[in-house]
């Protein structure tokens, strides 16, 4: 059955569909960057929220600034934005489609139809998944301010072509017609996601215009929130998964079961009950995002990048490999619990234990490509704090130096078998020409100051570093795993 609001009542009678009218929806939310993650996540909380008969003036217009999310628009306005979530659980699938989307924002070079749509005084949060490496900053953390996107938004402001620029652009308009502001969310895995994006947005708004980023800073919210849920890509296996289902939808969603969505109440112009539905409002989302993003997110690296070497598909794979699985428990407990603190409810080390549980999930096929890409922003992101943390504290950091000769490794573009990884991260030409001098220098690798900064001047770091590259190089990543585990 072609998925469409035509067609909803016909799907099979075990498909949960939206209990509401969606002509009785009206939309308050703009969100850029409709991926998986956010079909998946934060529209079916607002979904589910609407099944109560509430938060029908919250739908979301979707939107994106890449030419890409154009297709993306295509396939889901073709289907009236309704999207097929189906979870993977190992004790049986479900299906349920969700409707808390209405439409699509044309896409242009110049953002225009963004800007305007988001000067509208109905939008009252302007949402954005745009992965963690989106946010123009530098290693040390800062606005890239010479970076060629940000600098053609300072000189032509109203045509940007970022996110963040459409955003200021938007926010201008809103200041000058009494509109008001809007809050600012980002839903991507970045440890304080909401001070990261009001530095973008302040920051390029301040470089054009003083005034406006002030008045920014003064009215306009950006609250911090942690995100969770594994949403793997879509492929031919997940449209045809949907297809058994009894649905045609060109765009189907993929989910373990379980979600987690903690946000700072922080909204300048009202939000959705989405605690009604099982999120979590607190003013201490810094210690949920340390334990997600130190464990989880960084987890998903240590499994990753050597199952990527030896050709290992999936994460479930990973955490069923003799090598792998046990070299993740041993390095999450021995040198990253001791770096995270416990939330209500959650301890690090139970924490552990649940998302062993959902690597290892079967119906979950999750590649280890998709999660080792853009391995040049998810290192940084996750396990280097962690590194740094440890370095400081005097505790065990050799399985993280390991982590990160074995991400040098796979950037030389080839796995333990000889065959090619194809490039998997948008600094791969740069990172593979690097990774390759590593043969014979492997202190090349922690030279990349843009990446390390200055991690690679500590000599404990370095020194651990080298001895595994050396290693890894000399005898492989087989080698290196069961010299860590003491095999």
């Amino acid at each position: 059955m072609k998925l469409n609001l035509n067609t909803l009542s016909d799907l099979p009678s075990a498909v949960r569909t939206p209990s509401y009218d969606r002509a009785d929806l009206s939309a308050g939310i703009v969100h850029i960057g409709l991926g998986n993650f956010h079909r998946g996540h934060q529209a079916w909380y607002l979904h589910r929220l609407m099944d109560q008969g509430l938060a029908h003036d919250w739908a979301i217009l979707g939107a994106g600034v890449r030419a890409g999310d154009a297709a993306q628009r295509e396939k889901l306005l073709a289907q009236d934005c309704l999207t097929t979530l189906i979870e993977l659980d190992p004790s049986g699938k479900s299906a349920e489609v969700t409707g808390s989307m209405i439409g699509f924002v044309p896409v242009a070079d110049d953002n225009a139809p963004l800007i305007a749509h988001m000067a509208e005084p109905s939008i009252r949060i302007v949402s954005m998944t745009v992965t963690e490496g989106g946010y123009y900053q530098t290693v040390e953390g800062t606005l890239d301010a010479d970076h060629a996107d940000i600098q053609h938004d300072v000189a032509l402001p109203d045509t940007p072509r970022t996110a963040f620029g459409a955003m200021v652009a938007a926010l201008k308009l809103r200041r000058a017609s009494g509109a008001g502001p809007f809050t600012c969310q980002s839903c991507d895995n970045l440890q304080g996601n909401g001070d990261i994006l009001r530095q973008t947005v302040v920051g390029l708004a301040r470089l054009s215009d003083p005034d406006l980023a002030d008045w920014i800073e003064e009215t306009v919210t950006f609250p911090n929130s942690m995100v969770d849920c594994i949403v793997p890509a879509t492929g031919q296996t997940e449209l045809a998964l949907a297809q058994s289902l009894g649905i045609d939808d060109a765009v189907p969603v993929t989910h373990e079961n379980f979600r987690q969505w903690v946000i700072e109440d922080k909204f300048c112009a009202g939000r959705p009950d989405w605690d009604k539905v099982g999120a979590t409002f607190t003013d201490d989302v810094h210690t949920y995002e340390a334990m997600k993003l130190r464990l989880l997110n960084a987890g998903h690296q240590i499994i990753a990048t050597p199952g990527e070497l030896l050709s290992v598909a999936t994460i479930a794979g990973t955490m069923a490999n003799p090598l792998i699985g046990p070299v993740f428990a041993k390095i999450a407990v021995e040198e990253i619990v001791p770096h995270v603190v416990a939330v209500p409810g959650m301890t690090p080390t139970a924490y552990v234990d649940l998302i062993t549980k959902r690597f290892a999930n079967p119906e979950i096929y999750d590649t280890t490509r998709r999660v080792a890409f853009d391995g040049s922003s998810r290192h940084p992101g996750f396990l280097h704090p962690v590194i740094r943390d440890a370095l400081a504290a005097g505790t065990p950091i050799d399985g993280l130096a390991l982590v990160e000769a074995l991400w040098a490794r796979m950037c030389a573009g080839t796995r333990e078998d000889g065959s090619v990884i194809a490039p998997n991260d948008p600094h791969w030409g740069q990172l593979t020409a690097q990774a390759q001098q590593t043969r014979n220098d492997p202190m090349a690798w922690l030279r990349q100051e843009q990446f390390y900064g200055d991690l690679g001047n500590n000599a404990r770091f370095a020194e651990s570093f080298t001895r595994w590259l050396t290693l890894v190089w000399a005898e492989g990543t087989e080698a290196a795993l069961r010299t860590y585990l003491g095999h």
